[in-house]
């Protein structure tokens, strides 16, 4: 990244976008930060980022505009129409999309950046609020194989993550982004109902985690949703409105290639159940459905 060159950064209010422009701000990137909700941006002015009233205001001149919105509908818009970012952009632009937004979404992303012109990076991200927070995201990089390009881009995936994986053509990245949400997905799933069980069997769940220690099946993440659980705590890391977004995303790349995958599928229809309820709490609050349906049956 050359000297004075500026990232904007759309969805700077969420939880994802705000820590990448804080990360950025720290390693001493020039940030236009622009949110739907400016107010929710707002304390990124007092370490330096300008604020921007629209998407083309915030890229107009940066270098660099990097998207961190909930869906592929939300990037769209952002980058499209008259305050879109795509009409402030030019050929020395790069767009660095890194919202989950599933394949379709990534394909309509890459055909608008060529009608633009402007080059296209496919480059969503491993890691909740806790390690964006602390610049520790894995970045999971595809689009052009260009090794000055990348070299450009190298300081800032260096600032908000702790390593990046560059793969193929854009859409790679997604693609990789859906089968690592898939293992999440199901870990926390599974937490879930497996403390559930325990408790409709009347056991500590404690019991669980003093029969598995130090073997093969014996999981961090795994430990550390079981431990929300138990506290109650189900401050969101990864909220789950968003889990359940990205598992019917899952299914829709399994369904596009006819894949029998019926534990995707399970894990979307529960994930959707659960967030009608407990949308705005973390992921791993789809236990609370296993739990209702434990009582409902009379288990001890």
């Amino acid at each position: 990244m050359s000297p004075g060159e500026t990232v904007a950064v759309l969805g700077a209010g969420g939880t994802m976008g705000r820590a990448m422009a804080h990360n950025l701000l720290q390693a001493g990137v020039a940030v236009r930060a622009w949110n739907r909700t400016l107010e929710r941006a707002r304390p990124l002015e007092s370490e330096g980022a300008v604020l921007a009233q629209t998407p083309a205001e915030a890229a107009d001149g940066a270098s660099f505009v990097l998207t961190m919105l909930r869906d592929g509908e939300a990037v769209i818009a952002v980058m499209e129409g008259d305050d879109g970012a795509l009409r402030a952009m030019t050929p020395s632009s790069v767009w660095l999309q890194m919202s989950t937004i599933g394949e379709a979404a990534t394909a309509r992303c890459a055909e608008l950046a060529g009608r633009h012109s402007v080059a296209f990076v496919d480059a969503p991200v491993l890691g909740t609020k806790e390690p964006a927070e602390r610049g520790e995201l894995v970045i999971l990089a595809s689009g052009p194989q260009d090794t000055g390009l990348r070299e450009r881009i190298a300081p800032l995936f260096d600032a908000i993550g702790k390593k990046t994986l560059w793969l193929g053509g854009a859409g790679e990245g997604t693609r990789l982004k859906l089968v690592t949400n898939a293992w999440v997905l199901t870990v926390a799933e599974g937490c879930a109902e497996l403390i559930a069980f325990a408790e409709g069997l009347g056991l500590d769940p404690g019991l669980l985690f003093e029969a598995i220690e130090g073997g093969p099946l014996d999981l961090p993440y795994l430990r550390t949703k079981a431990k929300a659980i138990t506290t109650r705590d189900f401050k969101p890391s990864f909220k789950l409105a968003l889990a359940a977004k990205d598992a019917a995303l899952m299914e829709e790349s399994a369904e596009a290639r006819v894949l029998d995958l019926p534990l995707i599928t399970t894990i979307r229809d529960r994930l959707a159940q659960a967030a009608l309820d407990h949308g705005d709490e973390d992921v791993i609050a789809t236990y609370l459905t296993s739990a209702r349906g434990a009582a409902r049956s009379g288990a001890r």
